[in-house]
């Protein structure tokens, strides 16, 4: 294990919500209520087999039409980076919730990794519950079905490997299929836990996002993100804006942008 490949692992901010508050963020509340806004990230891993993008964001419109304030397209973080769009190869989607899946066209030479039980969950009966879709966007089911239709979508059954020091597991709890992505870094283990936990509190305090399909999923997951992760402070979670404070710009271009996790 030791000889793995050591990769570097950037979060992109594209998207930010400021109307949300600490009470909407724990199951059951919080007693000590006031604001604590949402960031949107994208994710990328660099290593010597090339660049992987983790999550995709949405756009503009979608934000207009969820209330969200877009900041910017992912593809202008990718190329803070120095990264193409259409160079990537690889992306993975840790679930497919709008946030996560748009924007499927800026890689258009793309394979999208998913988790076989996360297709199912959202093209199944539990999406006949309105409470359980609306965190889809039928137009981001679409597309990804027409990708599974012209070959571009590999499926994964709860765990495997997309290179050599990248792995994917399926943890469920947010969603059935939510899967999250381990990096091995000059840190040690680094996992991308995406929705698995939307803040570093939610983690810290073993307290879920209400927005969950399975409590006990979501809270074994907490379980699993620590087994995966070298160190706890290597949890990287889906929509804290603690991201870019803990962590340091990728360069003076991109401060407030992108951030170096690794």
């Amino acid at each position: 294990m030791t000889d793995l490949p050591i990769h570097e692992v950037y979060a992109i901010r594209f998207a930010h919500h400021a109307a949300r508050r600490r009470s909407e963020n724990f199951l059951g509340g919080d007693a000590h209520d006031g604001p604590m806004p949402f960031d949107y990230f994208v994710f990328v891993i660099r290593g010597p087999s090339g660049a992987v993008v983790v999550d995709t964001g949405f756009n503009a419109d979608v934000a207009r039409t969820r209330g969200r304030q877009h900041l910017r397209c992912p593809s202008e973080g990718l190329a803070l980076l120095g990264i193409e769009p259409a160079s990537i190869r690889d992306v993975v989607l840790t679930h497919l919730h709008y946030d996560h899946c748009g924007n499927q066209h800026l890689f258009p030479q793309a394979r999208f990794h998913l988790q076989t039980s996360e297709m199912a969950y959202a093209t199944g009966p539990c999406m006949c519950h309105g409470m359980l879709r609306g965190g889809y966007d039928p137009e981001d089911i679409a597309a990804t079905v027409r990708k599974l239709f012209e070959g571009r979508v590999a499926y994964h059954t709860d765990e495997g490997m997309l290179a050599p020091g990248i792995t994917l597991h399926r943890v469920g709890g947010h969603t059935e299929g939510q899967q999250v992505v381990r990096v091995k870094t000059r840190k040690g283990w680094l996992v991308l836990a995406s929705d698995a936990t939307h803040f570093f509190e939610n983690f810290e305090r073993d307290i879920p996002f209400p927005w969950i399909y399975n409590v006990g999923a979501t809270l074994e997951g907490f379980k699993r993100l620590r087994e995966l992760a070298s160190d706890p402070r290597l949890v990287i979670p889906g929509h804290d804006p603690q991201i870019m404070e803990r962590f340091p710009a990728a360069s003076e271009a991109a401060k407030g942008i992108v951030a170096r996790l690794d």
